[in-house]
């Protein structure tokens, strides 16, 4: 047996057993989606306990997406779009099986919050995933690939959000956590944009993995970082954990300052594993504490075998019971 790290508020203690994969994809995140707060009680559920709905082309995606009562949308096949589908709140999108795709538009999350996208393929279009003004959001074994812009932009204040178990591929631009330099996006931003990355797989991409500025918690752990330009960069006074990843053909691993971003940000890595790149550029502190959640950390050295043949899309069969409606 290997041993695993449990951490919570700081303290850590010795977990026995590997990752157990099975047929069925994770119920609950792990990280800030799953931490409750006063708008939200439960942390983030999706649309358990509502209505369950099958979709095959755009059209019935489209007006499935605008419901806001607790729903579970599931992707059958490929649909192809012309623009971004809106996501309604209390909604859980599903793919069934690792033929459900997305295709020439990608998903928009606005003001809305308790949302989960699993186990989708999304490419072409502007952004795949695009979350802003949102809270509690999950986003979890999907493939993200080719978009014109970023691959998975979460900006304008959106808090509560995890990133686990995804491939990221065939772009350069992958993940912005914060979009501009600006005061008064710093007044927007600053206390928000608490946003967990865990067990995905950055397969080539170029940059911002994510690229973050002004939040303070985020919480990069257990990820597979291969043949990119650079990692993490922390700026604009952020704070960043940087834990347990591994760093293959990575320029730059982590950076604090880059671009035109005039303020630096700060990061704290431990225990990461590097193979054939840079050296780490750490600054400052960030408190561990400040996690407010439990979390596994997998060793690294395990990393690159259970990150790349478990994130993305799973074959998964369907709910029993499932019918279009």
């Amino acid at each position: 047996m290997l041993n695993r790290v449990c951490c919570a508020f700081g303290l850590t203690f010795a977990f026995s057993a590997l990752q157990a994969w099975s047929d069925e994809l994770p119920i609950m995140p792990v990280g800030w989606a799953a931490v409750a707060d006063s708008q939200n009680g439960t942390g983030t559920t999706g649309g358990s306990g509502g209505r369950m709905v099958t979709v095959t082309d755009a059209e019935s995606l489209v007006a499935a997406a605008l419901q806001t009562d607790a729903q579970t949308i599931l992707i059958s096949g490929r649909i192809e779009l012309t623009k971004s589908v809106r996501i309604g709140s209390n909604t859980t999108l599903r793919g069934l099986g690792p033929n459900a795709a997305l295709a020439g538009g990608g998903l928009h999350l606005r003001r809305v919050q308790n949302v989960v996208i699993q186990n989708l393929t999304i490419t072409g279009g502007s952004d795949a995933v695009s979350i802003e003004e949102s809270h509690h959001v999950w986003v979890d074994h999907c493939d993200l690939s080719r978009c014109r812009d970023g691959l998975l932009d979460i900006k304008r204040g959106s808090d509560f959000i995890t990133v686990s178990w995804n491939r990221f591929h065939d772009r350069h631009k992958t993940c912005l956590l914060g979009h501009s330099d600006k005061a008064d996006i710093r007044k927007l931003d600053t206390g928000h944009l608490r946003v967990t990355y865990h067990h995905n797989f950055f397969d080539g991409t170029k940059t911002r993995h994510p690229r973050v500025r002004f939040a303070d918690g985020v919480h990069v752990f257990n990820n597979y970082f291969r043949g990119n330009e650079y990692g993490v960069a922390s700026l604009m006074d952020a704070g960043v954990i940087v834990e347990s990843n591994v760093f293959e053909d990575v320029e730059h691993p982590t950076l604090i300052q880059y671009g035109d971003s005039p303020d630096p940000g700060r990061l704290t890595a431990r225990n990461n594993l590097l193979l054939e790149s840079g050296a780490l550029e750490t600054r400052g502190e960030v408190d561990q504490k400040q996690l407010l959640y439990r979390y596994i950390i997998d060793p690294p050295e395990q990393i690159a075998e259970l990150v790349s043949g478990g994130a993305g899309v799973q074959d998964v069969s369907p709910p029993s019971g499932t019918s279009a409606e």
